[in-house]
């Protein structure tokens, strides 16, 4: 799934680079947006008494971003066993310069924040998952 970002002013620094943290906050947009299309967003999660906090990330950067660059945000699914689910990022301006290559890993929790099992709290949703399975 590819998700498209324009670098903000405001995501820039003093040396008119993009701040590295910005790059966590595009992976949740695509994520967020990924879950959507596949019919399971945050919103319907929520309301089925699914949390899903991040683990884990793990980013490495290639190159920088300067406002008002576009960038792709390309996100798979690496793994989803029904507890945890590790999708993977990459990042790259429209003339196809990788920016960014990243992780992150999410555990599926009640609302008390006891560890879910996804099989059976969603078995679409595990199922969904489990079919995009796309190691790289």
């Amino acid at each position: 799934m590819e998700y498209h970002h324009k670098v903000q002013y405001y995501e820039t620094d003093k040396m008119g680079i993009t701040h590295h943290a910005n790059y966590v906050h595009w992976m949740e947009e695509a994520r967020i947006a990924f879950l959507d299309e596949l019919g399971y967003g945050y919103d319907a999660l929520e309301a089925m008494g699914i949390g899903s906090p991040v683990m884990s990330v793990d980013c490495r950067y290639k190159a920088p971003t300067t406002f008002p660059d576009d960038v792709t945000v390309t996100v798979w699914v690496e793994r989803s066993n029904g507890v945890r689910l590790r999708l993977g990022y990459e990042m790259k301006k429209a003339d196809g310069t990788t920016v960014c290559q990243a992780h992150s890993e999410h555990c599926f929790v009640s609302p008390e924040g006891k560890l879910l099992r996804l099989q059976n709290a969603c078995p679409g949703l595990c199922g969904a998952l489990a079919a995009l399975v796309e190691p790289r």
